[in-house]
């Protein structure tokens, strides 16, 4: 079994990613929060994976970004639909800045 203080900061993020993205995940409020908190210091770091993104895709990662912070806003009791196109969203808005997103072409 593997000890959590063999992973990295990096690749812990990348596990809790993969797991928020899961469709077999039970997506809580605390897991989009994280994303978003996730999406929003790699933006504002600069992260250098945004630079080779086309402003076509950072709007579409921005226009995401935001449907799923404002759905936090208007949402009570979430349905499975619901966490479906939340999920969807979370992982539109972190296009480029997760492993599986830098590795497979999507625009």
């Amino acid at each position: 079994m593997t000890n959590d203080r063999e992973y990295t900061a990096a690749q812990k993020a990348e596990l809790r990613i993969s797991r928020i993205l899961n469709p077999n995940h039970p997506l809580s409020r605390e897991d989009v929060i994280w994303m978003l908190e996730y999406i929003k210091k790699k933006v504002a770091d600069d992260d250098p994976a945004l630079t080779g993104l086309s402003k076509p895709r950072l709007l579409l990662n921005f226009h995401c970004f935001a449907e799923a912070a404002m759905s936090l806003i208007h949402r009570g009791r979430a349905s499975e639909q619901e966490a479906d196109r939340l999920r969807s969203w979370l992982k539109e808005a972190s296009y480029g800045l997760t492993a599986a997103k830098r590795s497979e072409p999507h625009e």
